[in-house]
């Protein structure tokens, strides 16, 4: 393999910033903002005054809570920034942004407790096939060296990480950066360009050392520089920024940039880095399959604003996409573009048109989704499936006035578009309006959307249990209905056979009537109160997994009716039930508990706390450093069960779990879910 042309690309990119919460995404577009010119002045997170977090729940929570946008000018290029959530819980924001965009520059700190956090994002950014840059921020902190840091981080990545710089320090502090590449130290000015010096003398053997270390990894992709490097000739310049840009486009390996975003050092090279080397939009065109020819867009993320209506924010892929434009989606629904926007956080500017490449928000695009590919072609195929990642914490929300039912249920399906990583169930048994996502915190930021943006007070609570009851012996029971008021009386005479079934069969009828002492006509009428009767047993729940069957009765030619006997056979069933011995019952889920396996025993140590049982547990499957822990355990214990597992795992933990079998619950447990005092989801 001979060296490959590194050409310049140009026009306009999107970048995604990316990276544990707390690592200094923020802070790091925010530097980027300020070298550029975008705003004058950088804002510290504190100060509540960030192009980032710029929703008022990110800045009462003092964390991103979702993707935002901001598109600047750097040396005549056009780049967007898209500075991603850092939390677990809000990490569905980035996989919608991550498959449009050219490269994500991963922010990563020299700690390594951070280090399963990191996994979890490398590893989505490798399933995309993006290319990507790590930036080790916080440079001016780290107490170990910067190559010690990388092998601890080199795990995490799929690809070499690459050192590009090596820290500059003075008296054990860093002063600057040594550019590898290009041979150069950079001395740090804060919040100003670096000013270029010499490499001082006692650095140059480590300078050495690491530069050589960065080619032969190169090498591993060129076989002339191998040669050279064989031969200690050494390489021109010009082949070894090929080698990077190449390298970089093509996923060979993951360039490593040091800097602290909050001093505002390291922010240029990196810049100059995005703009020479990142992939733009073609290749992002060919990664994700999509057509050339007719204009074709990629939906990153959805928005309602209080004035301006619903935004889609979006990656023009091919073609112009201007205002007025009607578009198609892949799911064959149709919009008319009535807006187009450039994006600097919470600000926007009105464009005539968007071109290839730019990412821009589209207003009023009614029926276009997050993740939804859009062009003008009637044939629009989806260039990407983003399933959303299974829900771990749920809520039951309702208004606190009824008035405001009909609005709380809109304003839901804002959100719903907003995210489509909440999902929204009407449970028919209990009637609750059930919210689920992935999180504690991600729910009550959606309680106070609903709250403030939407001006709708809900409570939230825990969801209602389905519990059911059953039986544990069989009776035989007569039910009699008989009333007369004046002409016609009532009269309905049933005898019914109640017996237990095995667990999961559910409900069974059967009649063995003989010699018509119930007419045909009126034992769908016994079963119907029957069944009417199972919706709320002794205990205040439906029954499951008994068998009727209807044996004998009586009837009156002139006072029998259909509602007769559908009284008499709940009065059947209301007596003989106390008779069954009624047991309760729980559902009990199997749950897959995925942890790294430095947490594996706080988190088996967690499941008998709350009534589980250990199943065993294995190395994850295609995750070094990660386990999964099987159990059993009931519904009523699993609602806050994330919050204890990201507490015993750094915030990483997530699991899975579904409906495995009912099982009784006897003792104090059940006297209190049938005294309404039970222990809630």
């Amino acid at each position: 393999m001979g060296k490959r042309a590194g050409e310049r690309r140009t026009g306009p990119k999107c970048v995604a910033i990316i990276g544990p919460f707390a690592s200094g995404k923020t802070t790091l577009l925010e530097a980027i903002l300020a070298r550029t010119g975008a705003i004058p002045r950088q804002n510290p997170v504190s100060s509540g005054n960030t192009i980032g977090d710029h929703s008022l729940e990110a800045r009462e929570h003092a964390m991103s809570v979702e993707a935002s946008f901001a598109t600047t000018e750097f040396m005549d290029e056009s780049i967007t920034f898209v500075d991603c959530p850092g939390s677990i819980e809000f990490a569905h924001e980035a996989a919608p942004v991550l498959a449009a965009c050219d490269v994500a520059i991963v922010v990563a700190e020299p700690d390594e407790k951070k280090f399963p956090a990191l996994q979890l994002i490398m590893r989505q950014i490798d399933d995309l096939g993006l290319p990507r840059m790590l930036f080790l921020n916080k440079i001016d902190k780290a107490t170990a060296g910067v190559r010690e840091t990388l092998k601890l981080l080199q795990p995490a990545s799929a690809t070499p990480l690459l050192l590009r710089q090596i820290p500059l320090r003075k008296d054990s502090i860093v002063v600057g950066s040594i550019d590898l590449a290009l041979e150069r130290a950079y001395i740090y000015r804060e919040h100003a360009e670096s000013t270029v010096a010499e490499i001082p003398d006692d650095e140059k053997a480590r300078e050495i050392e690491a530069r050589f270390s960065m080619l032969e990894t190169l090498a591993d992709h060129d076989d002339a520089l191998m040669e050279q490097l064989l031969e200690e000739i050494e390489p021109p310049r010009d082949a070894i920024f090929d080698d990077l840009a190449a390298d970089l486009r093509e996923g060979m390996v993951t360039p490593v940039f040091i800097g602290s975003a909050e001093k505002g050092n390291g922010v240029l090279r990196l810049l100059k880095a995005i703009r020479h080397d990142a992939p733009d939009v073609e290749a992002t065109r060919q990664r994700l399959g999509a057509p050339t020819g007719s204009p074709l867009a990629q939906v990153m993320k959805t928005v309602h604003t209080a004035h301006g209506g619903k935004l889609s924010v979006a990656r023009v892929l091919s073609g112009r996409i201007a205002d007025a434009t009607e578009v198609y989606g892949s799911d064959g629904s149709t919009a008319k573009v009535s807006g187009v926007y450039r994006m600097l956080g919470k600000d926007q500017a009105k464009l005539a048109s968007a071109t290839e490449g730019e990412t821009v928000a589209l207003g009023k695009l009614d029926g276009i989704r997050t993740g939804e590919t859009v062009g003008t072609s009637r044939s629009v195929t989806a260039l990407v499936d983003l399933p959303p990642p299974a829900a771990v914490y749920s809520v039951a929300l309702r208004p606190k006035e009824r008035k405001d039912d009909v609005k709380l249920s809109a304003a839901l399906q804002r959100l719903l578009e907003e995210d489509p990583s909440l999902a929204m169930e009407q449970n028919q048994d209990t009637g609750e309006t059930i919210v689920s996502g992935h999180g504690e915190m991600h729910l009550r930021v959606t309680v106070e959307r609903l709250e403030g943006k939407y001006q709708i007070p809900v409570e939230a609570r825990a969801p209602s249990v389905p519990y059911r009851e059953t039986i544990r012996k069989p009776v035989t029971q007569r039910g009699r209905h008989k009333k007369q008021s004046g002409g016609h009386g009532q009269f309905g005479d049933v005898v019914l056979d109640i017996k237990p079934l095995p667990r999961g069969t559910g409900f069974e009828f059967t009649e063995t009537i003989t010699g018509g002492v119930v007419p045909k006509q009126y034992i769908p009428s016994v079963e119907a109160g029957i069944r009417d009767y199972l919706k709320c047993g002794p205990m205040g729940f439906p029954v499951v997994d008994l068998s009727v069957n209807l044996a004998d009765g009586s009837y009156h030619t002139v006072d029998s009716s259909d509602m007769a006997f559908q009284m008499a056979a709940k009065l059947a069933m209301k007596e003989g039930m106390s008779a069954c011995s009624p047991v309760l019952l729980e559902p009990i889920l199997k749950v897959e508990i995925f942890t790294p396996n430095e947490a594996t025993a706080k988190v088996t140590a967690l499941v008998p706390q709350r009534r589980g049982q250990i199943l065993g547990f294995d190395a994850r499957a295609g995750w070094a450093g990660w386990d999964v822990v099987e159990a059993m355990m009931p519904q009523a214990e699993i609602g806050s069960l994330i919050v204890e597992l990201r507490s015993a795992t750094a915030g990483v933990a997530s699991y899975v779990a579904r409906f495995a079998h009912m099982a009784e619950l006897t003792g104090r447990l059940a006297d209190d879910v049938a005294n309404g005092h039970g222990k809630a989801a």
